[in-house]
């Protein structure tokens, strides 16, 4: 067997492992690389360590620490329930509120489960007490975590424009966010025209007593329940995502519950501070935003010290592994014998589609972040022949690799499931994996077709 083909099999059986066996699948990369680095590559720990993305880890450190400070401190708590207050009884409009929202926190520098976490339990909850139906809801915050998802400034975004820079491919940040945007939109607004969304618009705005939040006194409205799926229901309770915490001072904008504090304005400041210095002015995504997290923590010491311990260290590394383990392949050829085999298929077309479509199907069920750390460098090689535009193929591989975390086995998708309060949990997953497998077999083509056929990039 040649060393290319055990590299391979050996990130076959990577994945396999974290998939079954919940292990962190950068640990697993990380001891990969080793094992086969040493045995089989015949490196030292030096040539091991050349993969290490370190420009990377600094994005994914940096960018996380800002938003876990925001969390931190009920910066983001003030978000949404701003966001919720927009609603103002028009029940049709929740859904696209709760879509907006997670797409903003994911934009801004939300791990995707991150603000799935944060949304998904109002989301849900809205869902009961005004007999929206579920998957409706569930899956708009999905799609609206990866409509935000590649953004220039965004974790999945960072990620996937620092690998094609390191690959030397052409790429276009805002091409990529805006593939990622207009996919999740229109998926989004097919769902929510299938899922009872005409039947919301029909019913009106409701009185809102308690100003939109769910769970703070009175009913709500029952609706017909005709639209509402596995959640119908009346009243609700306030998830623990959108409590107002001891530390929280209340009694600020009405309805919000929360009143903007001198330490929520200065991050709000530095969120956009961190837009416009990375658009605007072209810096760099992690110093800058490490920056701006080291200010706020001097200003607000207490805040820091529990927002260091809520950084995204699992993604960090899951996606330093992989991408350590992937440096090891380029190393010893790998990437190169692989290119130049799906190469070898004649027809660049369809080696395309087969990626897209391998991406969301290791992706259902393991790290998207991950696979597309693996995929996009083994598209190399047939890229290069020219015939397959590379930046229309790295969209298509980011969004057949990222809308299908709506099926239940991903952790989107998980935390959804989890979040749904009086609900038939049996029947919601079978909906959610129904859904799932819908998603898995019709998008990566559709992906295909519109940003690969056509040669963009």
């Amino acid at each position: 067997m040649s060393p290319e083909l055990i590299s391979i099999l050996v990130l076959v059986v990577v994945f396999v492992i974290a998939t079954t066996r919940s292990v962190n699948m950068g640990a697993l990369a990380f001891a990969a690389a080793f094992g086969v680095g040493t045995l089989v590559a015949d490196l030292d720990a030096d040539g091991i360590f050349a993969g290490f993305p370190g420009d990377l880890f600094v994005v994914l450190v940096g960018v996380t620490y800002l938003f876990a400070i925001a969390r931190a401190n009920g910066t983001t708590d003030w978000l949404v329930h701003a966001a919720v207050r927009l609603v103002r009884g028009r029940v049709a409009l929740i859904p696209w509120v709760m879509f907006a929202l997670t797409g903003a926190l994911t934009a801004i520098g939300a791990v995707s489960p991150a603000a799935v976490a944060i949304v998904a339990p109002i989301a849900l909850s809205f869902a009961t007490r005004y007999s929206i139906s579920p998957l409706l809801m569930g899956t708009m915050v999905v799609h609206g975590a990866q409509a935000g998802g590649f953004s220039p400034i965004s974790i999945y975004g960072s990620i996937v424009n620092g690998i094609v820079e390191r690959e030397k491919l052409p790429g276009s940040e805002i091409g990529l966010f805006l593939a990622s945007l207009v996919a999740n939109l229109l998926i989004a607004a097919v769902l929510f025209a299938v899922l009872g969304g005409r039947k919301l618009w029909a019913r009106g705005a409701v009185a809102p007593e308690d100003g939109g939040v769910p769970g703070k006194g009175g009913t709500g409205s029952t609706g017909t329940g005709a639209d509402a799926g596995t959640g119908a229901g009346t009243g609700g309770t306030a998830p623990a995502a959108v409590a107002v915490r001891p530390d929280q001072e209340t009694g600020g904008a009405e309805g919000t519950g929360i009143r903007l504090t001198p330490a929520r304005i200065a991050t709000l400041a530095a969120l956009v501070a961190l837009v416009v210095a990375v658009l605007g002015f072209d810096l760099d995504a992690g110093l800058t935003a490490v920056t701006l997290a080291v200010v706020l923590s001097t200003a607000w010491p207490d805040d820091s010290r529990r927002a260091v311990g809520e950084i995204a260290w699992s993604t960090v590394l899951l996606i330093c592994g992989v991408l350590t383990y992937v440096g090891v392949l380029e190393e010893m050829g790998t990437i190169t014998w692989a290119g130049e085999g799906v190469g070898g298929i004649g027809v660049p077309l369809l080696a395309a589609v087969l990626l897209c479509y391998i991406g969301a199907i290791v992706s259902a069920f393991a790290s998207s972040v991950g696979i597309m750390g693996a995929l996009i460098p083994l598209a190399v090689p047939f890229l290069a022949q020219g015939e397959i535009g590379a930046v229309g193929m790295v969209a298509a591989l980011a969004v057949s690799a990222t809308v299908v975390d709506v099926s239940p086995f991903s952790t989107n998708g998980a935390l959804v499931l989890a979040a749904a309060p009086d609900v038939d949990r049996d029947r919601f997953f079978r909906q959610l994996m129904i859904y799932g497998g819908i998603v898995v077999a019709a998008v990566p083509v559709l992906a295909w077709l519109v940003l690969v056929v056509p040669g963009f990039g």
